[in-house]
């Protein structure tokens, strides 16, 4: 097919009038309050990293930060944040609206734009400072993008659509200062395309010459079958005839699904020699309409709800990460959930937490490798697609998914997303139970396997019923899982995975799944499930109900230690992954952003878990 006449990408305007008036007539408070964010989320990283030096004072009104800059005439300037370190890993929580005070004691409301040019600016050794701040003003008015829509007050009415709170949790990644940057979008396809907005997305078809593709497929399933119950009749219709009209049929060929952003910035005019050769078929756009979940490239099924999810790629930087999709990962995510769903059913109902692995029954990607040498790098990763298992197909009667790291959520009427849920179960009785059926899962898997998993909040679905957590479902699993193959229980069982290429590696040091060192397999779990998800919600159940951290971190270690003396058969883990060691290892995910990867880049940070492991402490 001539690329020139393929159709034109939907939601992608050309029209600037109605932008330029809706950054015309933005809402001040809003934009304050997102700048307040993004500042503060900032801050809190550079401090909790020890990027810059900051002075912890007790006031009369609370506990704050100071920081110390300098302005453009090189005088003294201050930045005072109210905050605190929390006892939860020692994280940094700022509140309120940052100061900025200077030598001719102007007291005046902070601004990102002003603690840019006289902090971060001056940080010394940074490479990627000038992408680092594009990432930071790109969050800001994206979000405030998102923040000036209609937004209903309360979420009530949606709280038994999972897909739909997908799009409507809009204050995750409490952590990370670049949370909506989403480097490649313009605002008209920020609004096209991002969850919040809640818009169909309609996925561009293609076909690969087999000789040019490769798949991962789970045992369980069959790849034609899969995209069978992928497509409509009419779709099918429609690509076959596409095909003939090629020389071929379905059997020459793999089919992929491409988000339209994708095709129109990226695959079209990077793979034009593929597209004009027939390496690549464009097929048409498919029936049915899709939306995007938190992640952007994760996309539900809007008209049938019960389909798998697709996970695209897609060249976007978000979060600080490009979004693509590498070929050793796509074809990895069948024989890892296998893997995992194989030995869970090994072990048996009665050793096994009850939860749920989404598996990732089919990869599909381009295979680069066949490509020029000198068009690899710019082709890494952009084609490919995986298909994961419907959280819908696991639920029994009465229960609802939920996502994990929309628990802490905060409605536009100013009261929790789970303010019902605490008042009819009861605070702790409903944290401990949220606590147990949340960590046990990953705990095993960690001891019962000797496998840990990057189970941070987004990976993770509660499953409730009328608000009371009963089990979760855990996802994600093709560049999440890392083990010590000689510290598995059964490593001859261990997978057989598809290597990840030097280019790869070269790109993101931490991205790799096998390793020789048992607490890269612990820290890795404890890194994104204890220090990212739980720890948000610890804070979060403080800030908003007064529930203690001391008593939040207690009930996991007792939750912990009652699974060990359930599970002695497990006892040399128990030591060599030990959750309760004095310090972890974290990720410095500001720190890196800033430096790059030329060395690595973590810390060792007080393990709340700690004074509570010990046999007396109970």
């Amino acid at each position: 097919m001539n690329i020139h006449t393929s159709p034109a990408q939907t939601g992608i305007s050309t029209e600037q009038a109605p932008l330029t008036a809706w950054i015309n007539s933005q809402n001040d408070t809003c934009f304050q309050a997102v700048e307040n964010r993004v500042l503060r989320q900032l801050v809190q990283t550079l401090i909790f990293e020890k990027i810059i030096p900051a002075r912890y004072d007790e006031t009369s009104d609370g506990s704050q930060f100071i920081v110390s800059g300098k302005t453009a005439l090189d005088r003294d300037v201050t930045y005072i944040f109210a905050g605190q370190r929390m006892k939860s890993f020692g994280q940094v929580k700022l509140t309120g609206q940052p100061m900025r005070w200077a030598a001719d004691n102007d007291d005046s409301p902070a601004s990102l734009s002003s603690f840019i040019d006289e902090v971060l600016r001056h940080i010394p050794g940074t490479i990627n400072l000038t992408p680092f701040i594009e990432e930071l003003e790109q969050t800001l008015i994206k979000d405030v993008q998102s923040l000036t829509q209609p937004l209903a007050q309360n979420l009530s009415g949606y709280l038994s659509d999972y897909n739909a709170l997908e799009g409507l949790i809009m204050d995750a990644h409490s952590y990370h200062a670049c949370y909506k940057s989403r480097i490649g979008f313009t605002l008209n396809d920020n609004e096209a395309f991002g969850p919040e907005f809640r818009r169909d997305i309609e996925l561009v078809w293609v076909a690969i010459k087999n000789d040019r593709a490769n798949i991962g497929v789970s045992g369980d399933y069959d790849y034609q079958r899969a995209i069978d119950n992928q497509l409509t009749e009419n779709d099918l219709s429609r690509f076959g005839r596409s095909l003939a009209q090629a020389g071929l049929d379905f059997a020459d060929v793999r089919l992929l699904p491409v988000h339209p952003w994708q095709w129109h910035h990226k695959i079209a005019p990077t793979f034009h020699r593929e597209i004009r050769d027939g390496t690549i078929i464009y097929l048409g756009i498919g029936e049915e309409a899709y939306r995007a979940q938190q992640s952007i490239r994760t996309l539900a099924n809007n008209d049938n709800a019960s389909r798998p999810y697709l996970k695209v790629a897609m060249n976007l930087t978000n979060t600080s990460s490009t979004r693509i999709l590498a070929n050793h990962t796509v074809r990895n995510g069948p024989v890892i959930t296998d893997w995992l769903a194989g030995l869970l059913a090994e072990s048996g109902a009665e050793k096994t937490p009850d939860f749920v692995i989404l598996r990732e029954f089919l990869g599909a990607s381009f295979n680069y490798e066949s490509l020029p040498e000198h068009r690899r790098a710019s082709t890494y990763g952009s084609l490919g697609a995986v298909w994961r298992e419907n959280v819908t197909q696991y639920l029994r009667n009465g229960e609802v998914a939920f996502p994990f790291n929309g628990l802490p959520h905060m409605q536009q009427n100013g009261k929790p997303v789970i303010d019902g849920w605490i008042k009819q179960h009861g605070l702790q009785e409903w944290t401990a139970q949220l606590i147990r059926v949340s960590v046990l899962p990953i705990l095993h898997l960690l001891y019962a396997e000797g496998i840990g998993l990057e189970s941070h909040g987004q990976n993770i679905v509660l499953i409730h019923k009328n608000g009371w957590p009963e089990r979760i479902a855990l996802k994600d699993f093709h560049d999440g899982v890392r083990y010590s193959p000689a510290d598995l229980a059964q490593p001859q069982k261990a997978p057989c995975l598809h290597a990840a290429p030097a280019s790869h590696l070269k790109l993101n040091r931490n991205s790799f799944i096998i390793t020789d060192d048992v607490n890269a397999v612990r820290d890795f779990t404890c890194d994104a499930f204890f220090f990212i998800a739980l720890a948000e919600i610890a804070i979060f159940l403080n800030r908003e109900y007064g529930l203690a951290e001391s008593w939040f971190w207690q009930t996991t270690a007792g939750i912990i230690k009652d699974y060990q003396n359930q599970h002695p058969e497990h006892k040399t883990r128990f030591a060599k992954f030990d959750v309760f060691a004095p310090t972890i290892q974290v990720e410095e995910l500001t720190k890196r952003r800033l430096f790059g990867d030329g060395e690595a880049r973590f810390m060792q940070v007080d393990n709340p878990l700690h004074v509570y492991g010990a046999r007396d402490a109970d």
